[in-house]
């Protein structure tokens, strides 16, 4: 019964959403839609419909003289904040605010991913504008400006039972603002009121060769200050909770459902954004794939891949380590290689010098907004690639999670100088260098996770990732196979195990009547 009911709403959801085809996302359409995916280009600045004044014309405009109330008291105000650290951006997020880079009242020539106030030095974290309840109480000590008095009318409880036409209104007010083109939609010319829905899709060939849905990332849509977000289900379905009058702009925000984020735009926010453009108010469904913009390819790749682990975390729950809160994934698109470093989980490394060279102009971020691990994508080419490595890099954080801090700082000392030792080609290093045990360990689990793990969602695979270096993450495949899996291996990795002579006899502590099988493995692959 459990599954014909989770047919059938899956079906309705596929049923809601085909009025809005799934668009390939390849590039041509994004051209028609003067839409890119660097910094977004502004022009003039707009009248905002929603703006009191403006409000108020447009309902004396629609309700006849006398028959009820002209005037309204703001809703929400229109701000902008000018955070001087991580601490203060993290102090508004934690406030549940949605922040944008750019501001909502203008005109956007070409859209892009991201923006930076041009008044402002290229380091600094640049404005975040935001749409905040009257009653919100200002952090002391964040600089901000109040910028105009809003009314929408959802968000007072009078509209609901006041007998005013507020979408007429809302419509009347993008009329007087000489903001009506952007009230004539392909699906309504003489126009209308809808929720947004639609679904977010991408293609993985070597999975199915149907689309399959970006899962539980966090889809953002908004016409001027008038916003609404929600998160696609597991099948990359989404439906917003507020109605738009207009034609509205959708962003694809990498923050998960299941709480990671990943990327950085070259400014710093808590989660790179992808824009889709602007859209019809009924909504926009989109299929990513290998010819799609190579950012957004990636960032719904790992996306998928850390929502994926999560659901084997909650198969698991026993064994396989949830990664830490809020772990934040980089994705570089010009090196080939990790950099697992958790320096926003609060490890430290003693300089930041070394990394110049991978981090390039990204290198002055990490100091403000540091990443836990750091995703080299090229030679990344499919979906499957990516894939492959995001869920190496959840692994590392859920080893991170057993192993601790003190622990993790070895390795990531030991990883930083490799990279420079290589001339930046790998974290590596080699058989006898000065903490590679750490490196041992460290990667022989990451390298089996990662391997079990593609393997359970690519049933036919028969890879085993990272058998080309000095170490052997084939041992804990060996093992896997011989009923020492993912339910019992990964609880072992805890702090003590700093080599992998430590892991041996643990596991023969704890799996006594595996010995043959575990001695066999580490015969074959040990390398003692």
């Amino acid at each position: 019964m459990k599954r014909l009911i989770i047919c059938l709403a899956l079906a309705a959801a596929a049923a809601a959403c085909t009025k809005n085809a799934l668009l390939p996302w390849n590039g041509k359409s994004q051209e028609e839609e003067d839409l890119a995916h660097d910094m977004i280009v502004l022009g003039e600045q707009l009248p905002d419909p929603y703006s009191v004044t403006n409000m108020s014309k447009a309902l004396q405009s629609i309700v006849p003289a006398g028959a009820g109330r002209t005037t309204l008291d703001p809703t929400d105000y229109y701000v902008r904040f000018l955070p001087k650290d991580e601490q203060q951006l993290q102090a508004l997020v934690e406030r549940g605010l949605e922040l944008i880079d750019h501001p909502l009242d203008y005109r956007i020539v070409k859209d892009g991913d991201w923006y930076h106030d041009p008044s402002l030095p290229e380091g600094d974290i640049t404005w975040q504008y935001a749409v905040v309840p009257v009653d919100f109480s200002f952090p002391k000590g964040i600089r901000y400006e109040r910028l105009d008095d809003c009314f929408i009318a959802e968000h007072n409880p009078a509209t609901k039972s006041d007998g005013i036409d507020w979408e007429a209104v809302e419509r009347e007010a993008f009329r007087l603002t000489g903001n009506d083109d952007m009230l004539l939609t392909k699906a309504d010319a003489e126009g209308g009121t809808h929720k947004p829905e639609g679904r977010i899709a991408i293609m993985d060939p070597g999975f199915d060769e149907e689309p399959v849905g970006v899962k539980g990332v966090k889809v953002c849509c908004n016409a001027f200050v008038k916003f609404s977000t929600c998160f696609t289900d597991e099948e990359g379905y989404y439906k917003m909770g507020r109605s738009f009058s207009s034609n509205v702009r959708y962003r694809l925000v990498f923050q998960n459902v299941k709480g990671f984020c990943q990327g950085i735009n070259l400014i710093i926010v808590p989660a790179s954004t992808s824009a889709l453009g602007k859209s019809e108010s009924t909504g926009l469904s989109i299929v990513v794939d290998n010819e799609s913009e190579r950012k957004l390819l990636t960032r719904c790749a790992v996306n998928n891949a850390g929502y994926d682990y999560l659901e084997s975390v909650r198969d698991y729950p026993d064994a396989l380590p949830t990664p830490p809160k809020d772990l934040r994934i980089w994705n570089l698109q010009m090196w080939n290689g990790e950099l697992p470093l958790m320096l926003h989980q609060g490890v430290l490394i003693d300089t930041y010098e070394p990394l110049k060279s991978v981090l390039g102009e990204y290198t002055h971020l990490v100091k403000i907004f540091p990443p836990d691990v750091v995703i080299g994508c090229k030679g990344a080419e499919t979906y499957a690639d990516i894939y492959a490595l995001a869920l190496h890099a959840f692994a590392h954080g859920g080893h991170f999670s057993l192993s601790g801090k003190d622990w993790w700082s070895n390795y990531s000392e030991y990883a930083v100088k490799s990279l420079v030792s290589s001339a930046f080609h790998n974290i590596y290093g080699a058989r006898d260098d000065d903490g590679c045990s750490y490196c041992e360990v460290a990667e022989n689990y990451a390298f089996y996770c990662q391997s079990a793990l593609y393997k359970r969602h690519y049933k036919e695979s028969s890879a085993i990732f990272g058998t080309s270096y000095w170490f052997s993450p084939q041992l804990l495949m060996f093992l896997d196979e011989r009923g020492l899996g993912l339910d019992k291996l990964p609880p072992l990795f805890t702090p003590e195990v700093i080599d992998m002579t430590v892991l041996h006899d643990k596991l023969l502590s704890y799996y006594p009547s595996f010995k043959g099988v575990i001695n066999e493995a580490f015969t074959r692959y040990g390398n003692e």
